[in-house]
This record gives structure tokens, sequence and C-alpha cells, in this order.
């Protein structure tokens, strides 16, 4: 687990400031990189060799689009995740947080509501939530999905897969946005663990700024928790 991650300083004024842990394995993509970087890559990147710089200049463009889509979608956070299969192998997931607006209605009732709906609709993927925080409900998916990439030699259409998607929602009193947590990992027969990964940072959301907390006080999540499952994920 790393130190409690802000988004005060990030979203606008009239946006809810919260607070989560980041579980272990998880490294923050820059969301809102500084034009110098931005011109530094592009430096380096015409003085790459001609056979390589096609491939660079199609990684950032890559990087670029996924930047703007997730900015337009009110993206907080995006961290990509990187932990042993159990196999020998590598399991990748990337874990969003990003706010909703509710359009001025009471964001509190919204999500007690699609809580209601989850505890009565168990057969569609859904089931509410009684987080620290607040109530907030999980929803679960498994999607097919276009595989990153250029499509297989000799094909025109990109390869598909598929991927496990887990959502939480949650909001706070008086938070005028619903936050939303999603993982999505191509790992489907992981889906348990990162399940557990994504309850645990639900569970460590907070509106409360960490900073105003007894300086003799602890964040540490209680063991056995939902919190304190993901320091033990994947080993």
């Amino acid at each position: 687990m790393t130190e409690l991650t802000t988004e005060q300083e990030r979203v606008r004024e009239q946006e809810s400031a919260f607070w989560y842990l980041i579980p272990h394995g998880y490294l923050q993509l820059d969301l809102n990189p500084p034009v110098e970087q931005i011109e530094a890559l592009v430096r380096q990147l015409l003085g790459l060799p001609d056979e390589m710089r096609d491939r660079a200049e199609e990684v950032l463009r890559f990087y670029a689009g996924v930047v703007t889509s997730l900015n337009a979608n009110r993206v907080q956070a995006c961290l990509v995740g990187s932990h042993p299969d159990g196999a020998g192998g590598i399991a990748f997931s990337v874990l969003t947080v990003s706010t909703v607006p509710t359009s001025g209605s009471n964001a509190k009732l919204v999500i007690a509501n699609l809580a209601g709906t989850a505890a009565t609709s168990p057969d569609q993927g859904m089931r509410p939530l009684e987080l620290p925080c607040g109530p907030g409900f999980l929803v679960e998916k498994k999607l097919s999905a276009t595989i990153p990439g250029r499509p297989p030699e000799g094909h025109d259409a990109f390869s598909q897969g598929r991927v496990w998607q887990g959502t939480v929602a949650v909001t706070g009193a008086g938070t005028p946005d619903i936050i939303m947590i999603q993982m999505v990992t191509a790992s489907v027969e992981l889906a348990d663990d990162y399940r557990d990964i994504l309850l645990g940072v639900a569970h460590t959301v907070t509106f409360t700024d960490p900073s105003l907390l007894d300086a003799g006080s602890s964040v540490e999540p209680e063991r056995e928790s939902a919190a304190a499952s993901i320091r033990s994920d994947f080993g």
C-alpha cells in the first residue's frame, strides 16, 4: 500500500474531494503531463533511427489518445497493475477512478436507489455494498474486447478476447458526484482475486481529509478486512 492519494488538486472546485489507498503492484499513469515532458518525448522520438521511429510514434499517439479519452470521461486516476499469475506469468489489470455528475440529483439517493435495485436483481451481476464511507454497489461483467496491438498478419480485423470488469459506485454525504472505481483484466480466471482488490480499494475511500486526523491515529485497515486483503493478493 502506498500513501493516501487526493484528487482535490486535480479536479474543479465544484467536484468532490476524496481519498483512497493505492494497492501494491499498481503504477499510476500521468493524465496531465507537463508540456515540457511531452516536448522532451517528441525530441527523443525524432532522434530515433528510422526503423524505430514509426513504432515509437504509434506508441506516443496511443498514449495521447488514451489520456485524451480518460480526461474526457472525468477519469481522475488510471493505474496499471502487474502481478504474478501463479503459473509463472504476469497478470495485468487497469484500475480507474472517475467521477460521475448527478445533474442536480442527490448523489446519495441515486446510490441508495441503485443499491436497492442491486439487492433485488442479483441475476444482473449487481450487489449492494455497505462501505465505511457509505452505501454503494458492485457490478461485475465479462465482456468481449479488442486485444491491443496490430491485427494478426494477413488479417484486417483486430483480435477479440474476454475481459472481466468490476465496478464499484460510492458517494458521501454532501458530495455532488458519484465516485466510480473500476477494475478491468484479461485474466478472467483471476476474477476472484481482482474483485478482492477492487473491494479493498473501495473500503479505503474517504471524503475526510486524512491530514485532519489526529497525529496519533492510524489509517491502517483492520486485519481480515476487505481493505487489508489487497495487501496479500497474488502473494
